[in-house]
């Protein structure tokens, strides 16, 4: 089923120090055995080459950028082949006068973002790990982050793509305009697909000026449940806010406990929110004010290097967490106006369960995420765990949200999926999927 390997073309390793480095995601939970190789090609004709013979042969292929990703999709176990997509990264083109990027899978999100910036733009989606994700993994898992509240999620910032099908023909979808309704939208159909219709080979992304001003404020709750109502108050003010995150207790001692900091003593919750633009101050100004009825303290800056040490903490949650025990990152999404509500009902599942559970939340959109902290040495969800991210799941269907706002189904969430989705949608789906990859070689046993 491998004979082909060596017929490809590409760099390949069967090193079983390299297959152990590819094998797992960041979400803590890696597959069983280790993956026959892992192939590295530099361009888009190595990937139709290595996807036609897989094809022929019927491998199963587990395309990976970075390996950042929170809920098992890049997983690769025994008699994969994994095609490692990271030495694709140039950043091909950048047209400031038409605000738009070309860029290969592999370029590193903060990378785009800072050659964007020297032309006075910037690249909006943000997740928290910016720093190390691809646009590849970013686009494969439709990636939120802190910057979503305004300028919405990867889907938002990417007009067109290249993309090679599982027996290796490749094709473009979108265009380089920011309008476009030619045809069916492949481009939104690909973006959040998780490697299970195609390979994305290269992106043309929508490029934004940067703003000219940014205000932050730093509010301190003294619980979590009293920093979500107040978000409320904080979307009557009717101010969009770049960014709106939530900490809770739990969270704000595990950053303390990892960075040795102290904001656990001087807070219950803590809820960073910025503005930007021209009026960035003057929205400032309208949030103070709707939050001091309830805020223990309430701090503003508009300088971008204390803005930047604030925010930080918001992005040093789950490496923080991660030093303590290894985390179940959940990523459901609720109606804005049930966040309260939602906080509330997760601290009462963590204890009924006695299991820690550390909540954070991109606010404004209502995209919480607790993370469940187990034993590092466990080899399998244990059933308390398992049992409290059900209750976490159910919870957000009956709240009428979703059971991913992020971070994708990957491997850990695909039981639930039908209960979202229904038997219709949920089979249209399948369907779909067996039209672009019908020997099923692209991501086996991922998302639908």
């Amino acid at each position: 089923m491998t004979a082909w390997l060596d017929d490809a073309g590409v760099d390949c390793s069967r090193d079983p120090a390299d297959l152990a480095a590819v094998r797992a995601d960041r979400s803590g939970w890696p597959p069983t055995g280790l993956p026959v190789a892992v192939l590295r090609p530099v361009d888009d004709a190595g990937v139709r080459r290595v996807l036609r013979l897989a094809n022929r042969a019927g491998t199963p292929v587990v395309p990976r950028g970075a390996g950042t990703g929170l809920a098992g999709g890049a997983t690769a176990g025994s008699g994969t082949v994994v095609l490692d997509l990271s030495r694709m990264n140039r950043i091909v083109s950048l047209s400031p006068d038409d605000g738009t990027a070309v860029v290969e899978p592999g370029v590193i999100t903060a990378v785009l973002d800072a050659a964007a910036g020297e032309h006075g733009l910037t690249y909006p989606p943000d997740p928290a790990s910016v720093a190390i994700s691809t646009i590849g993994g970013n686009i494969a898992t439709n990636a939120g982050g802190l910057r979503c509240a305004k300028y919405g999620v990867t889907r938002d910032s990417v007009l067109g793509l290249q993309v090679v099908l599982a027996d290796g023909s490749q094709f473009g979808t979108g265009t380089a305009t920011f309008k476009g309704v030619t045809g069916y939208d492949l481009t939104r159909l690909f973006t959040g697909s998780e490697g299970t219709l195609g390979v994305i080979v290269q992106a043309t992304v929508r490029l934004r000026p940067l703003p000219l001003g940014t205000a932050t404020i730093a509010a301190t709750f003294p619980d979590v449940e009293a920093a979500a109502a107040a978000c409320a108050a904080v979307t009557r003010t009717r101010v969009q806010p770049a960014i709106a995150e939530l900490l809770d207790a739990a969270t704000l001692a595990a950053i303390d406990a990892a960075q040795g900091t102290d904001l656990r003593s001087a807070a219950g919750a803590l809820l960073l929110i910025q503005t930007d633009g021209v009026g960035a101050a003057l929205e400032a100004e309208l949030i103070v004010a709707a939050l001091r009825d309830s805020a223990t303290s309430v701090r503003t800056t508009t300088d971008p290097a204390e803005a930047a040490e604030l925010l930080a903490a918001r992005r040093l949650a789950l490496p923080s967490l991660e030093r303590l025990g290894r985390p179940l990152i959940e990523d459901i999404a609720v109606p804005r106006s049930r966040l309260a509500e939602a906080v509330r009902e997760i601290a009462a599942i963590a204890a009924r369960h006695k299991m820690p559970i550390c909540t954070v939340a991109h606010a404004a959109d209502g995209n919480l995420h607790p993370l469940i902290v187990v034993d590092p040495a466990a080899e399998s969800v244990p059933p308390e765990a398992q049992a409290a991210a059900d209750e976490v799941f159910e919870l957000a269907l009956r709240l009428g949200g979703t059971l991913t706002g992020e971070h994708g189904v990957g491997t850990l969430k695909r039981a639930w999926l039908g209960r979202e989705l229904g038997a219709v949608n949920h089979d249209l789906q399948r369907r779909i999927r067996r039209l672009f990859d019908p020997n099923g070689i692209l991501n086996p046993g991922k998302a639908v």
